[in-house]
């Protein structure tokens, strides 16, 4: 490990100066761009709204299209609208002139991204959208542009200047771009009545979707595997059912089915410290009667809470009639990534 650090590349010493420098430089970056994102909020107005008019009253798709870095953008404004209730994809506009113009129809509403609103490609195409009578929107930093005045609704994207120092490399103009995008988006997504469990249903795989969309039910042990002991029962066959069923707890019910306990690795300890007799004791004397329970349409995340609050392991999961139907523990509920 140490000859790995001397052979790699070291930071380069700087002086006191360059390195002051180098952030007084960073920071003009972030307060330029931010600048120009502010400045968008009063751009805000009726193009905005009829933007909004449109893709809400779209039957088919956003169909985002860009170029360059404005095509990185859409790509990433795309992905933001169809996980926030607005189906849409990205189209590369160069290969929209090779046959990728037949993934857009008559149903679909057009979002076209360009900072200066020239850019060759998407202008090649622009006769074919016009032909298909689909709105187009554009986002352009000039608003004179050829492709501002063919759209249905043009959204000015302009930014004084680019945080570049040589004012070249797109920087300003992107961020006000995904900012605009990111608007529209939630807009959408308000007018829409778009919910949280809606965005979980297009994030199933991530904490999120696993927190509102995993219940109880989909995690619990049942049937066979739920441990379940009758009151009269030994401690030592209530001891052997733990050990079976590898959860650490027993349920305890009456001659009905009906809860009446729960006995756990903690309820055994504490009997073990009064000095109780494992051979001639019988559950109903060491059980924990009026335990804590969770009702199996429960989501896995209320359960965490629960458990947390009450600084327990393990849950009993019971019907409307107070019969044990499963159990869990804090294990289950990490190997299903709620935790």
């Amino acid at each position: 490990m140490t000859e790995r650090r001397q052979l790699g590349a070291q930071p380069a010493s700087l002086a006191r100066g360059e390195a002051d420098k180098i952030k007084a430089l960073g920071r003009a970056v972030l307060e330029t761009e931010a600048d120009s994102v502010a400045a968008l909020a009063r751009r805000i107005g009726a193009a905005f709204v009829d933007a909004c008019r449109y893709m809400l009253a779209c039957e088919g798709r956003i169909v985002v299209l860009g170029m360059g870095k404005s095509g990185h953008i859409g790509g990433k404004l795309a992905a933001t609208l169809a996980s926030t209730g607005s189906p849409a994809f990205f189209v590369h506009p160069g290969e929209a002139s090779h046959g990728d113009l037949g993934m857009i129809t008559p149903r679909d509403v057009v979002l076209a991204i360009s900072n200066s609103g020239e850019t060759e490609e998407l202008l090649t195409i622009l006769p074919i959208i016009k032909r298909l009578g689909v709105p187009l929107i554009s986002m352009t930093g000039k608003p004179a542009s050829t492709l501002a005045q063919e759209a249905d609704v043009n959204l000015d994207i302009s930014v004084p200047s680019e945080a570049c120092p040589l004012g070249l490399a797109p920087t300003s103009s992107t961020t006000a771009a995904l900012a605009m995008g990111d608007a529209l988006a939630i807009a959408l997504l308000e007018s829409r009545g778009f919910t949280a469990e809606d965005f979980a249903r297009s994030h199933p795989a991530g904490s999120l979707g696993r927190r509102l969309l995993l219940h109880v039910s989909d995690i619990m042990h049942q049937g066979n595997q739920l441990p379940k002991v009758t009151l009269g029962t030994p401690l030592l066959a209530t001891l052997d059912e733990m050990s079976e069923k590898g959860l650490g707890m027993s349920a305890v019910v009456d001659e009905d089915g009906i809860l009446a306990g729960i006995f756990t690795d903690g309820d055994l300890r504490r009997a073990l410290d009064r000095g109780i007799d494992v051979h001639h004791t019988v559950i109903d004397t060491v059980m924990t009667p009026n335990c804590t329970t969770v009702a199996a349409d429960a989501l896995a995340a209320e359960a965490v809470q629960i458990m947390e609050s009450m600084s327990i392991n393990g849950l009993l999961v019971l019907d409307a009639a107070r019969r044990p139907i499963g159990a869990l523990n804090m294990h289950d509920l990490l190997r299903a990534g709620v935790v």
